[in-house]
């Protein structure tokens, strides 16, 4: 992935430990650890940084993977993705995705996408997922948010993500109709603009007690985006 920059933003991959030790230092800031972030995935990932001169602002990593090979991935841990080996094409993982707590430029957030973007066309990736996270394991602040993804959002039959965590928030369950506004403001930035670009969930949410997060699989099929959207993350990414 080639370098980009926007305004004072500069977008680059990880070169060196010592971008690793920061961008492990920011992961465990951002998620509010007791202990040093970093696991076995970290070797097989390309690590992207956003920086603001010399401040790291935001971090996220990108396994790419093809279908046959999906539950060799992060978030296979948690989620049965039999489904997904039938995907007509290759795939992006993108992980551990955080932006510095004391930072709250949206241009963060669009620089970061702007990686993405350049990332999953340069290796020809037809989907691009995760695991999005809700601070916290308590479902009942995030109530309005699950059920606007129950009531639109959720992955199509053939892709839906089965059971696989030992601790997990069935929303889909749950018949209640959202507040748009008080799902929209819990709703985390990541999520919505995956949302936005017409991505979908799996319909439970894993409670992860080591990251202190709930999450939901979620799956964006390059396909699928608005072509508005395409073109604004074709700009971003240069």
């Amino acid at each position: 992935m080639r370098r980009l920059t926007r305004g004072r933003f500069t977008l680059r991959t990880a070169k060196s430990e010592g971008d690793m030790a920061r961008a492990l230092e920011l992961r465990t800031r951002a998620f509010g650890l007791a202990a040093p972030d970093g696991d076995a995935f970290d070797a097989r990932c390309t690590h992207v940084l956003v920086e603001d001169g010399g401040d790291l602002v935001a971090c996220y990593r990108l396994l790419p993977l093809t279908p046959d090979r999906v539950e060799e991935s992060y978030a296979a841990q948690f989620y049965d993705l039999t489904g997904l080996r039938g995907f007509p094409g290759p795939m992006v993982e993108m992980g551990r995705f955080c932006i510095a707590p004391d930072r709250h430029d949206p241009d963060i957030l669009r620089m970061a996408w702007g990686g993405v973007a350049a990332f999953v066309e340069g290796t020809g990736a037809q989907m691009l997922f995760g695991c999005s996270s809700f601070r916290g394991v308590a479902p009942a602040p995030y109530a309005d948010a699950f059920a606007l993804l129950r009531q639109a959002h959720l992955a199509p039959q053939q892709w839906q993500p089965g059971v696989r965590a030992a601790q997990t928030y069935p929303y889909a369950e749950d018949a209640r109709a959202p507040d748009l506004r008080a799902a929209m403001t819990t709703m985390p930035p990541l999520l919505r603009s995956y949302l936005l670009m017409g991505g979908w969930v799996s319909d439970h949410a894993v409670i992860d007690a080591h990251m202190n997060t709930l999450h939901v699989f979620t799956g964006l099929e390059i396909s699928a985006i608005p072509p508005g959207r395409a073109r604004l993350l074709r700009a971003l990414s240069g």
